[in-house]
């Protein structure tokens, strides 16, 4: 005979809820009661905040508060995921809202980091989102409730009952600690780990996404800047009164030294009357440096003896086998400063007060402008405020650098009480960038008579974006694995290469040029320097490339799987149409693993087609491969614009570039088809949107060597005479 539960009994027990099936912890983290009619009437209200991370409404949507920055990459459809997994919640009843940093320093930080860059969006916070999202085990018989579309059921009386209804309630008990929560094994993921579609599509396709350049508010000014066209120059002066009758014109105001605003009623008027400024700079020493003199400087770090270097020793002596090597390979590669050139130009919306500040942005990193908002407007941080907007691209442009956000700050405090939105020219962003760091790679290897290598000697000269941003961290003979990227992750070594005698030297060569994180930092530099010359030395040995990397990667199975899954993807080694030949690239960052392989077609005129390229990654747990494969192709799109035609050269100190005429990003005739190959390991968790992206010119240079017999070792394409 069954006992029946009454319905009073059942209202007043509680259960620790959580999925016993799974295994795993629904997202509330609390003691759940049954609620009756009276209960859940009350409850009936706007919804309740369960915990930081979780709000329930009374029509059962679950609210996901999102702490990290959204430009694309799909971050903000990942986390949600991963909360609602543990919450077992209906994906159809889930709703996103951003937290702001504001929010966060009230609650003594309790959303922890906040920063979005470095592929770090999912990858480091995935433990404390779902923690926020998960519960302790049932301390009742597994099968006595079970939650599935945030419904609950009690399968001894059959009665259900939902989130919205029980929410109130639940929310004053105590939750568990989270230390103590089992979190469901990624084998029942039934939301996370699905090519689910992205929750932002929809506003971005009918225009009610609000980006920060589209920002509206009452009384709103709108000001155009410009700042010395030489970096490290400063504003002498100018002269307002012939802009004083231009239509619209506030004023001219200037801006910390560095740069002078015109105020208008719209920022055509502004920029109208910017451009019809007389402006006078001190342009400084920096007025005389050029693109050669700065490859000069860094040539010189290639060979340079007399000086502290940043070294990392793996093995014996490499310089002394490599000179007594049956054979030697050497090569000197470069690769260029690169813009970040994102479809939305830098902007901010700024408001200032005598007792308030509050900004209106597209940041990677809101912490970052909140800190530069209370610095700039003089009121401690707790009277600022960061309103955050979806970015318009960030590929690391808007990080810790928030150059923008502290000129609109400067600029509304000379308007106090006024809203002042705060749009750089395509011009001014291309001008005033923190470029991909310059830098220069010699490279030598030795060969002994059966064709194994012996002995590589890595020398990379270049600019450093840790000394750029932060001069006090860096000092002389620091380890160069943290200065340029070829480092040990946990588990295995970046580099990915048994070399039994293997030298890595950096030579800190910085300019006077801006320089910071460009999608990848380093490891698309150091990715061309290494998988090209890999090539080389392979075709010295007169082996096959991927065979003979495959030989130097039994250590390291990792970088092996997704290489191998690359090849057997794009059936290496089976016959190709007439004229297209294939390249191979590996390298690891950003905690994921990378390959790709290259079709490429060049003409006998020198033009470059890619016809295919397949990439594998394994960046250990796949939230969402449908997202996994729009990055991968997203950095297919970036990583061939800088492959062809990437290139900021220096002319009197000035960046040449100045809009999309003279730097020329990929065209959609010239994309090629892409595969992706997803390899999860699911021991792990490593990032998507940049490692990817370090594959893709290798593996296209490599193909072209196949083409042409000639190794290409500089960047752009649009530089190097292929016929």
């Amino acid at each position: 005979m069954t006992k029946r539960i009454s319905a009073t009994n059942l209202s007043r027990r509680k259960f620790i809820v959580g999925s016993a099936a799974a295994g795993g912890g629904l997202a509330l983290g609390f003691n759940l009661p049954f609620m009756g009619a009276a209960e859940a009437a009350t409850a009936a209200k706007a919804g309740t905040e369960i915990n930081a991370w979780v709000v329930v409404k009374p029509n059962d949507t679950c609210v996901i508060r999102i702490a990290r920055s959204e430009m694309g990459q799909g971050t903000e459809t990942g986390l949600a995921q991963l909360v609602a997994e543990e919450l077992e919640c209906d994906w159809k009843k889930v709703a996103v809202e951003w937290v702001s940093p504001g929010q966060n320093l009230a609650r003594k930080r309790i959303w922890g980091e906040m920063a979005t860059g470095g592929s770090r969006g999912i990858r480091t916070s995935q433990d404390y989102v779902r923690r926020g999202g998960a519960a302790d085990q049932w301390k009742v018989p597994a099968g006595e409730l079970t939650v599935a579309d945030g419904v609950i059921t009690h399968a001894a009386s059959g009665r259900k009952t939902s989130y919205g209804k029980v929410a109130a309630a639940a929310a004053k008990l105590t939750p568990p600690d989270a230390k103590s929560i089992k979190l469901k094994d990624p084998k029942d993921w039934r939301i996370a780990g699905k090519p689910i579609k992205r929750l932002d599509t929809a506003m971005k396709l009918n225009g009610s996404l609000v980006y920060a350049i589209d920002l509206k508010l009452p009384g709103m000014l709108h000001a155009a800047v410009k700042a010395s066209p030489v970096f490290g120059g400063k504003l002498v002066g100018y002269d307002e009164a012939k802009i004083s009758g231009m239509p619209g014109v506030r004023r001219a105001v200037k801006v910390n030294d560095a740069a002078v605003a015109v105020v208008a009623d719209t920022w055509w008027h502004a920029k109208s009357a910017l451009a019809a400024l007389p402006v006078v700079w001190d342009e400084g020493s920096g007025a005389s440096q050029s693109s050669a003199i700065i490859a000069e400087r860094l040539r010189e770090g290639l060979t340079a003896t007399n000086e502290p270097f940043a070294s990392w020793q793996d093995g014996g002596d490499a310089l002394k086998t490599i000179a007594g090597a049956a054979r030697k390979v050497e090569a000197i590669y470069s690769t260029p400063f690169l813009a970040h050139a994102t479809m939305e130009p830098n902007n901010c919306t700024a408001k200032v007060t005598a007792d308030s500040a509050e900004v209106w942005v597209p940041t990677q990193s809101a912490e970052a402008a909140l800190a530069v908002t209370s610095e700039e407007s003089g009121l401690p941080l707790e009277k600022c405020e960061v309103h955050k907007h979806v970015l318009g691209g960030g590929f690391g442009r808007r990080g810790g650098t928030q150059d923008y956000t502290r000129q609109a700050v400067a600029i509304a405090k000379q308007f106090p009480g006024v809203p002042v939105k705060l749009i750089w020219s395509r011009e001014e962003d291309m001008a005033h960038d923190f470029y991909r760091p310059i830098s220069q790679c010699k490279l030598s290897a030795g060969l002994d008579e059966s064709g194994k290598l012996v002995g590589m000697h890595i020398r990379v000269s270049g600019q450093s974006i840790n000394a750029y941003l932060n001069p006090g961290a860096i000092k002389d003979g620091k380890d160069v694995r943290q200065l340029q990227g070829l480092y040990k992750e946990p588990g295995d070594a970046q580099f990915g290469y048994t070399v039994p005698n293997l030298l890595i030297e950096y030579a800190m060569r910085n300019t006077h040029v801006p320089v910071g994180p460009w999608r990848g930092v380093n490891t698309n530099q150091n990715s061309v320097y290494l998988e090209c010359f890999m090539d080389e030395v392979a075709r010295a040995a007169g082996k096959d490339p991927l065979q003979f990397r495959r030989e130097l990667m039994a250590k390291h199975p990792k970088h092996l799987a997704v290489l191998n899954a690359a090849a057997e993807k794009a059936d290496y080694g089976k016959p190709l149409p007439a004229g297209v030949h294939r390249g191979i690239a590996q390298f690891m960052g950003y905690g994921s693993y990378s390959a790709a392989v290259a079709e490429v077609s060049v003409s006998g005129e020198g033009r470059v087609k890619v016809h295919r390229m397949v990439l594998a990654i394994d960046c250990g747990h796949a939230v969402n491969p449908q997202q996994i494969a729009a990055q991968v192709e997203g950095s297919v799109v970036y990583g061939l614009s800088a492959t062809f035609y990437g290139e900021c050269t220096v002319e009197n100190g000035c960046m040449r570039e100045s809009n999309f005429h003279n730097y020329l990003l990929l065209r959609l005739a010239e994309m090629p088809k892409v595969e992706t190959v997803i390899v999860p390991s699911y021991d792990f968790w490593g990032g998507v949107g940049e490692p990817t992206i370090s594959v893709v010119a290798p593996a296209v240079m490599n193909a072209v060597h196949a083409a042409t017999g000639k190794p290409v070792r500089s960047l752009p394409l649009k530089n190097v005479k292929l016929a």
